[in-house]
């Protein structure tokens, strides 16, 4: 394959799903983060528990966990790959939270999409479960962390 052509498109330039069926099953790893900006007060709030919808913790790390499983159903082009493990964590930040996702699989291609798309969703329920206290709160910088397996190696940002 040219190394220039770009590897969802095919010949034609249409678009297609890559075929990994060739490629060797690896232990790979991704970590993504995602910043949820908000008020001190919000912030002390979250992190104490005492939010009016509950437990906005807890249900950021489950949807976070839900939503890499469900990647392959919301970005076209990834494969349905088997999840061995996903890890969501919060933290407190200056900025507010700060959400942290890692996914890992024994598979033929990465897990970089389903580490972004776990820490975007629990990023958007933290939003949700503290709206009612802060409207102007705001998710940033969504981006790979790192990752590791596969052909191309290790990358760290």
């Amino acid at each position: 394959m040219d190394e220039e052509r770009l590897s969802h498109l095919d010949e034609h330039g249409y678009v297609h799903m890559v075929d990994v069926g060739g490629k060797d099953e690896t232990d790979r790893v991704a970590t993504a983060e995602a910043q949820v900006s908000m008020e001190p007060a919000t912030r002390d709030r979250l992190f104490a528990g005492d939010l009016p919808k509950g437990d906005a913790l807890a249900v950021a790390r489950v949807a976070g966990i839900l939503a890499a499983k469900r990647t392959a159903e919301l970005i076209p082009l990834c494969h349905p790959i088997a999840i061995t493990s996903v890890s969501i964590e919060v933290i407190s930040s200056e900025q507010g939270a700060s959400v942290r996702a890692t996914v890992s699989t024994r598979d033929r291609t990465g897990v970089e999409m389903e580490a972004m798309t776990a820490a975007s969703v629990a990023a958007l329920t933290l939003y949700d479960m503290i709206k009612g206290v802060e409207r102007g709160a705001s998710i940033d910088a969504v981006r790979l962390v790192a990752k590791s397996g596969g052909r191309s190696g290790a990358w760290t940002r």
